[in-house]
């Protein structure tokens, strides 16, 4: 015996096409607030689950509430693997339940396409582009956090997060609980946990450019004091520190200016822009090629056993501070 939909406006299939996870999720959770908590959610793995017990599923009565919600995470491989049944399926869906498709892409041309087109809904979710995320940043802080956003706080999390939709949207919750009057400010931003790691990786890089290897040393035993974990991601945060040297020489070679470079390269915030310059003009005097041999040896080590990672960082930062002051 099956079940009627507790709502007219609820189709018997959803597809959400694209690779954001961060805008899945919101798409899915926008779904079920609209079906109500009624509905027994079910996932499965698109990689591993079998047409027949999702058909099972979409067909069979719900032992809990008035329907059922069966969503397929990476269904991109599901669709390849149960095509021409899938297709036979929507053709006379159950009413039942409710499917939903989560895929990465799903091309227009194809007859899967235009079947879910016509007796479900296909949403495209594309993320913004670099230059409207400030826009998106202002608008899901109102919509999801109840809070204003200023421009330029926007423009810093934009530049300092990037389009890590999932991540902005985490930072901007903390933040929210931590501002004044309801409101993101320039300050609250600099001011967060995650960009003061950061902000205290340039200070310590800029010690190393100025040839104070002690000082960037100290900086860098401040930080494991504060935040043990900062080991394990201080020879990702260097080697794109090194890269953006190696781009930077590039681009003043090519007749760029500081501001330009800096914003190409998102060297932020903006009195961190000549410096980081110099350490680039520095660095390649010393020959960079050298520095990121001597990180990827330090990575290698602390992978294979070889001194504490924290160990090896430190012996990084006094022989490329050796070979800066040397420069002089």
């Amino acid at each position: 015996m099956s079940q009627t939909r507790t709502s007219l406006k609820t189709k018997p299939v959803y597809a959400f096409i694209g690779a954001d996870p961060f805008l899945q999720s919101e798409s899915l959770s926008a779904l079920n607030d609209s079906l109500g908590s009624n509905l027994q959610h079910m996932e499965f793995d698109g990689e591993k689950a079998e047409l027949s017990n999702i058909l099972d599923e979409l067909r069979s009565f719900a032992m809990f509430g008035s329907g059922k919600l069966v969503v397929i995470r990476e269904a991109d491989a599901f669709i390849s693997r149960f095509r021409e049944s899938l297709e036979n399926y929507l053709q006379a869906p159950s009413d039942s339940g409710v499917l939903v498709l989560r895929v990465n892409s799903l091309p227009s041309n194809q007859r899967i396409y235009k079947l879910i087109q016509k007796v479900g809904v296909i949403e495209k979710l594309q993320p913004p582009k670099a230059a409207d995320l400030p826009r998106w940043i202002i608008a899901q802080a109102r919509r999801l956090h109840n809070v204003g956003v200023d421009p330029d706080a926007a423009q810093l999390l934009a530049e300092l997060i990037g389009d890590d939709l999932g991540r902005l949207d985490n930072e901007i919750g903390k933040l929210a609980l931590q501002c004044e009057k309801n409101q993101i400010r320039l300050t609250d931003v600099r001011q967060g946990v995650a960009f003061q790691r950061e902000q205290q990786m340039w200070d310590m890089t800029n010690e190393l450019a100025a040839g104070r290897s002690d000082q960037a040393v100290r900086r860098w035993q401040q930080m494991l004091q504060m935040d043990s974990s900062v080991e394990y991601r201080a020879v990702t945060w260097l080697g794109m520190w090194l890269e953006k040297a190696q781009q930077a020489i590039a681009m003043r070679a090519s007749g760029m200016n500081t501001f330009a470079i800096a914003g190409a390269l998102k060297i932020w915030p903006r009195e961190m822009q000549e410096p980081f310059m110099r350490t680039a003009e520095r660095l390649r005097a010393v020959g960079l090629e050298h520095a990121l041999d001597l990180l990827v040896q330090v990575d290698h080590q602390s992978k294979t056993g070889i001194g504490s990672a924290a160990g090896n960082v430190e012996r990084f930062l006094l022989t490329v501070g050796h070979l800066l002051q040397s420069s002089k």
